[in-house]
């Protein structure tokens, strides 16, 4: 892991610590977690939103006039949407994405269940996305909850990140190492 990646990582988690306790205190975890949610999904589809939170040509004032319409607009509780607005003050809001995975992940720990990132080719049917929670659940002993997103750069299959192991059976790995294998004998 790098550098960045590691203080992201730390930002991201006191970030989210902050946040599911003060969701804490104020009895509304479960609307939190609904609001963060749906914060999560606007950035994984809004390549204007990821852009105003990574890029350093936004002030701070910029980042949080837009973060209010946007969580107006949205209907997004106050506690989330003021704590997304501090995050952006502290100019810090370039890790917003990871700061909805940590605290996917608290709530899921608080709940005893474990969050599975699941990455596929297209987006996942109910039926399977049950199956999948079946077997992961099988796997780990513990309730699964899943976090699911779609990369249509995978061709087929599906990559899986359940705690800190990864299952990858992406159609797009395995014709790289195909790849590689045939130029190690040519």
């Amino acid at each position: 892991m790098t550098d960045a990646q590691s203080f992201t990582s730390g930002v991201a988690l006191r970030y989210a610590s902050a946040l599911f306790e003060l969701a804490k205190d104020e009895n509304a975890l479960d609307a939190v977690e609904s609001d963060v949610e749906a914060f999560g999904k606007m950035l994984d589809e809004s390549e204007d939103l990821r852009r105003l939170a990574v890029s350093p040509l936004y002030s701070k004032s910029d980042q949080v006039e837009a973060l209010d319409a946007i969580f107006a607009k949205a209907e997004t509780g106050k506690l989330t949407a003021n704590f997304f607005k501090v995050v952006a003050e502290n100019r810090r809001l370039f890790a917003a994405r990871d700061i909805v995975r940590a605290f996917q992940s608290l709530m899921s720990a608080h709940r005893g269940e474990m969050l599975a990132e699941v990455t596929s080719a297209e987006p996942l049917s109910e039926d399977n996305e049950t199956r999948l929670r079946e077997i992961l659940a099988g796997e780990t002993g513990r309730a699964i909850k899943l976090s699911t997103k779609v990369d249509p750069s995978l061709i087929g299959g599906l990559v899986v990140k359940v705690g800190s192991r990864m299952i990858d059976t992406s159609l797009r790995t395995r014709l790289n190492s195909l790849k590689t294998a045939m130029k190690e004998v040519g």
